[in-house]
């Protein structure tokens, strides 16, 4: 017996495993070259740049949103605040730039994490994002109705 069936004019065809394999084979390298372009594919100039430090009299600390209201019979406060990062990041001296968000609902801390797009999400409203923080704690207030947010949790050791 042939592992494969011979045509007429003497030519053998692939067995369906051969197919397979070689189809398997194809869209593994197709799909890893997919995943790896982005990386490859990146200008080294534009990684090199350092992130754009404080402006100038702003001191340590330049605040780029504050903010403070009742919403809904709620008081909220807000701010993001970009601290420097510490160790200059090359031999300019330029600092790369970390944001600090902090928001309180009625002076309890809602914690609130940055996407990497820009826009914030929090724990109570953890599948949707918002573009500011003033959004994102409205939104938290919508989603709490009356209730209170927890106190923060004591850290053991």
């Amino acid at each position: 017996m042939s592992p494969t069936p011979a045509k007429p004019g003497g030519t053998r065809i692939p067995s369906r495993r051969t197919v397979l394999r070689g189809a398997f084979t194809a869209a593994v390298v197709t799909g890893t070259a997919g995943a790896l372009f982005p990386l490859l594919d990146r200008d080294p100039a534009a990684t090199a740049r350092p992130a754009p430090a404080p402006g100038p009299g702003s001191g340590s600390r330049a605040t780029s949103e504050e903010f403070a209201e009742m919403y809904r019979g709620r008081e909220i406060r807000g701010t993001a605040t970009v601290v420097p990062a510490g160790a200059p990041a090359d031999d300019r001296g330029a600092v790369a730039a970390e944001p600090v968000t902090e928001i309180r609902i009625d002076g309890r801390p809602l914690h609130v994490m940055r996407r990497a797009d820009g826009t914030y999400l929090s724990d109570v409203r953890h599948y949707e994002s918002y573009p500011t923080l003033l959004e994102t704690a409205r939104a938290a207030v919508d989603e709490l109705g009356s209730a209170r947010l927890a106190p923060p949790a004591a850290h053991h050791m």
